[in-house]
């Protein structure tokens, strides 16, 4: 079986990488007790990623499409009290929000995880086996 054979151009490499600071930065704001001025980097180098790698017309369709509309509401809801001064609450909104949005990706993650060879073993013995009868 051949993989896919996937070009990206530099844009987008760099875009993966404002994607993963931005993950840094939001996980080390909350770990740094709700710290509002590094999440707030984070959300923001997250959002530019995002537009990096699938373009700027692509996220604002995505954001912006019908039945995204209460996960963009919670997200942008939470960015706005992050930089208000509520950092917590604002994380929370954007929690619930990111799984209104990217929800749909979570077991396409999860099968791309379990062919990394740690993180694979640790994820494939908790939620790869399905649970079988005995023979």
């Amino acid at each position: 079986m051949k993989l896919l054979d996937v070009q990206i151009n530099e844009w987008q490499k760099i875009g993966v990488g404002l994607t993963a600071f931005g993950v840094f930065f939001t996980f080390l704001g909350v770990i740094l007790i709700f710290d509002r001025g590094f999440i707030a980097m984070g959300n923001i180098l997250f959002l530019l990623g995002l537009m990096l790698m699938i373009g700027v017309k692509s996220t604002i369709m995505f954001f912006f499409q019908k039945q995204k509309w209460k996960g963009t509401g919670l997200f942008f809801s939470g960015f706005s009290l992050i930089m208000m001064g509520w950092a917590m609450f604002g994380v929370i909104l954007e929690i619930a929000g990111g799984f209104f949005l990217f929800g749909g990706f979570i077991p396409t993650l999860l099968n791309f995880a379990r062919n990394i060879p740690i993180i694979g073993s640790l994820i494939g013995g908790v939620a790869g086996k399905e649970a079988r009868l005995p023979e």
